[in-house]
């Protein structure tokens, strides 16, 4: 099988006024930026380590705007990479040197709210939070939620398939959505799902969520709404040993509760976002879990009853109850803004996405801590603890020669150590350039040769955003052979700040 890079062949740097020329038909000439000044504020996504400047930046605000967009690209061979608000964290959204960045940020608009079938027509570049927030009168809301919500696009969400902290009972972003409009590579626009909770054919819908901007574009989503619970309460537990705190996880599960939200974090973690936000944490235990159920008011005072009970019975030192919305909001927001928190006592850090079973919660934080004493890196960790999704903060500082390279390194240790215990190297992030050596260690040379005949089914040129997500059999091979003698494969032409 031959590497679909190569099948690519992008056009030169020179043709780059005659492309901005074909794309200016249709898009009137201030969406068309190709001035240095213009387009480096578009270099990189949520992973600013890594960054590259587009030769084309597009800001069409129409579909029709888009597809001339995706034509005059398929035409000329010219890459293709989708960005929604920028928020991403796997280096999804990083331009193509010689391609066109595609952003959605001015599809911004929820086109209709259907009470009556609980579901929103919107379009990519709306906000996560903006569609609680529109529908909270209607007692409804859109269940994912993740810790950028106040910030992120539900096109990216769909792209990378984000959960949030109530993934573990309400599911990811593939279970909230039911269709959507997408454009192919050839301009062609097609609707994927239905009106329907169901659709005839292949689970198109759940193939496209999660593929990263590889198969189409995404110009309109279709999200589901729940109505409000009746009743909420959440319980914060600190424990004094961590092992102890992610055995709770596991007996919470099997005491057959199934939490809204079950996230975990550890002492630095705890720490750092005490500092931060003041959400009166206990800055002394080792790990704190915070435990959300919801529903009517009986069975939520029935099921805080036994959480309560578990949580002793694994030896919680201290058990507290919201005492209000606003602490239980008070709580959350702790929880949500712990990478900023951690960002304050850090020049840089490098978040981690990987999922692993629950049962090895204790084991893989144990292992994480003795990797962090080998490289001399702090890892304070945060994460959904109900789902196993890990996210761990490997601070460094990017000004000390080779110490970014040092943090990668570790980070790859981390994502081989979920793959050893039977995980994945991503829960929501997606895999963009991060963990594009990963991949080679959690998929064989078959399966990737399947995916790259999906890749070829949706974009038989290898435009849209090409070098993500899926490596090449060439440079898995290249990177079995490093990884067995102890060497390492870098991050292929990207340079680091």
């Amino acid at each position: 099988m031959s590497d679909l890079a190569s099948q690519t062949q992008p056009v030169k740097q020179a043709d780059k006024q005659a492309v901005a020329a074909a794309l200016r038909e249709v898009l009137p000439p201030e969406a068309v930026l190709y001035d240095e000044e213009d387009v480096r504020p578009y270099e990189c996504d949520g992973l600013s380590a890594y960054r590259k400047l587009p030769m084309i930046v597009v800001l069409p605000d129409t579909v029709a705007q888009v597809q001339h967009v995706m034509r005059v690209c398929n035409e000329r061979k010219v890459p293709v990479v989708a960005r929604g608000a920028g928020t991403g964290l796997s280096g999804g959204a990083l331009p193509h040197p010689e391609g066109v960045l595609l952003s959605l940020a001015k599809f911004n608009r929820i086109l209709e709210i259907d009470t009556a079938n609980c579901i929103a027509r919107v379009q990519p570049g709306v906000r996560n939070l903006a569609i609680s927030q529109a529908v909270a009168t209607n007692k409804l809301y859109y269940a994912p939620d993740p810790s950028s919500q106040i910030a992120c696009s539900i096109g990216g969400n769909v792209a990378e398939n984000a959960g949030g902290v109530h993934c573990l009972k309400y599911g990811l972003t593939v279970h909230n959505i039911q269709s959507l409009d997408v454009v192919t590579i050839d301009g062609e626009l097609v609707k994927i799902g239905g009106n329907g909770l169901d659709s005839p054919g292949y689970d198109l819908l759940a193939l496209m969520t999660g593929s990263e901007g590889m198969l189409g574009v995404i110009v309109e989503v279709t999200v589901k709404l729940l109505p409000q619970p009746e009743a909420v309460q959440l319980v914060l537990a600190a424990f004094d040993d961590i092992e102890n705190a992610g055995n709770a996880v596991a007996q919470i599960i099997a005491a057959g509760i199934i939490p809204a939200g079950l996230e975990m974090m550890d002492n630095p973690a705890i720490r750092a976002t005490e500092d931060f936000v003041h959400a009166n944490y206990p800055v002394d235990a080792a790990g704190i879990l915070l435990c959300e159920v919801d529903g009517t008011a009986e069975e939520v005072a029935e099921q805080i009853k036994r959480v309560e009970k578990v949580l002793g019975n694994c030896g919680a030192t201290e058990i507290r109850k919201a005492r209000d919305e606003q602490e239980r909001l008070l709580f959350w927001s702790g929880r949500k803004a712990a990478f900023p928190a951690v960002g304050r006592i850090s020049p840089d850090y490098y978040c981690i996405d990987g999922t692993i079973p629950r049962r090895s919660l204790a084991e893989v934080l144990a292992k994480i801590a003795v990797l962090s004493k080998e490289y001399g890196l702090r890892v304070p960790n945060v994460f959904h603890a109900g789902d196993g999704n890990l996210h761990p903060l490997i601070l460094y500082d990017a000004n000390h020669p080779g110490e970014l390279e040092r943090t990668e390194d570790l980070a790859g240790k981390i994502l081989e150590l979920c793959i050893a215990v039977g995980g994945t190297i991503t829960g929501e992030h997606g895999v963009g350039v991060e963990k594009i050596n990963q991949m080679c260690l959690q998929f064989d040379k078959a399966e990737l040769t399947q995916f790259h005949a999906v890749k070829a089914a949706f974009d038989p040129q290898g435009l849209l955003n090409p070098g993500k997500a899926v490596p090449t059999l060439h440079r898995c091979a290249e990177f079995g052979a490093m990884h067995v003698h102890g060497g390492k494969l870098p991050h292929p032409d990207i340079p680091r700040f």
